[in-house]
């Protein structure tokens, strides 16, 4: 917490220029008081303030002399990101992961990354990191490790992610890459698991349909389709099926347990077997419940500053 304060009992001598002026980078502004005496003319202070700009904090003292009260008036700005959440999720196919990332994201704000996007998007975007992952998806290779750790960490600093907080999707995927973060002081407040039985897992993935034309993705059961025309154009995807799907879902359960490990502590289960508005009521008391502790540890540790 920066803050600037005007002491008190001081005097102006008289001048037709503009006071000082502060420049101080975005958050929120709190004026905890402000008293002038003997001030016939406007307001000596004047505070704007921006959404997503630098907050200008100007002073501008009239021609006669005037005298600031004993009580001084202390400008503070919250440059602290220490009660931004900071969160992993992940969940099997099917689990309904990126369902509970879209409401996550529309509740608390957070910065929503998944390791497959920014791979993507550096190879778009011709970054030397992309480049290098490029070469081994073109030799059928998986792309090291070392690469996507980079790319997370990149972006888990970026000055939104740092001060909205974060969302990591369905990363870190194995022990090493856990590890790779860990040793890059990259933790969570919070590992979200999505635990959904193998039975509605399959259901969930074998029933599942792809719109060709519009892209949307349709369920049998659970979301079918508006008329006979769609269905009649529905395709499935190749891997969607009953033996594939278990396959997947082994591969899944032996990564995600060596992962486990590194954040046992801070692991949440989730039971994702239920509608998606009850599982995320569940998701959402327990991140409330996260936050409200991070703000209040940020408050102790700021009056025990003082």
């Amino acid at each position: 917490m920066a803050s600037l304060a005007f002491s008190s009992a001081t005097t102006t001598k008289a001048s037709s220029k503009p006071g000082p002026l502060f420049l101080l980078p975005p958050n929120r502004l709190k004026v905890e008081a402000v008293g002038f005496s003997d001030l016939p003319e406007r307001p000596r202070i004047s505070l704007r303030h921006g959404s997503n700009q630098g907050h200008r904090i100007s002073s501008q003292f009239p021609p006669k002399t005037s005298v600031v009260s004993k009580q001084s008036t202390e400008v503070e700005v919250n440059m602290n990101t220490e009660d931004c959440l900071k969160v992993m999720i992940s969940g099997a196919p099917a689990s309904g992961k990126g369902t509970q990332c879209e409401l996550i994201k529309n509740k608390y704000g957070l910065v929503h990354i998944a390791a497959g996007d920014l791979l993507r998007e550096e190879i778009a975007a011709g970054t030397e990191k992309g480049k290098r992952a490029k070469e081994y998806m073109e030799k059928g290779l998986l792309v090291p490790s070392e690469i996507v750790v980079m790319m997370v960490k990149d972006r888990l600093l970026q000055p939104d992610a740092q001060e909205k907080g974060w969302l990591l999707d369905g990363y870190p995927r194995s022990l090493e890459q856990a590890k790779a973060l860990e040793e890059l002081g990259i933790r969570p407040d919070i590992f979200i698991l999505l635990d959904v039985s193998e039975e509605n897992l399959v259901e969930r993935v074998v029933g599942r349909r792809l719109d060709p034309e519009t892209g949307k993705i349709y369920h049998l059961k659970y979301s079918p389709p508006e008329n006979e025309e769609i269905a009649a154009r529905l395709t499935q995807r190749f891997d969607d099926t009953e033996e594939k799907v278990k396959l997947r879902l082994q591969t899944h359960h032996q990564n995600v347990e060596d992962v486990l490990s590194t954040y046992e502590d801070v692991i949440v289960r989730i039971k994702g077997d239920a509608a998606k508005e009850n599982v995320f009521a569940e998701i959402d008391k327990v991140l409330s419940s996260v936050k409200e502790k991070k703000s209040q540890a940020s408050m102790d540790s700021k009056a025990a500053a003082v």
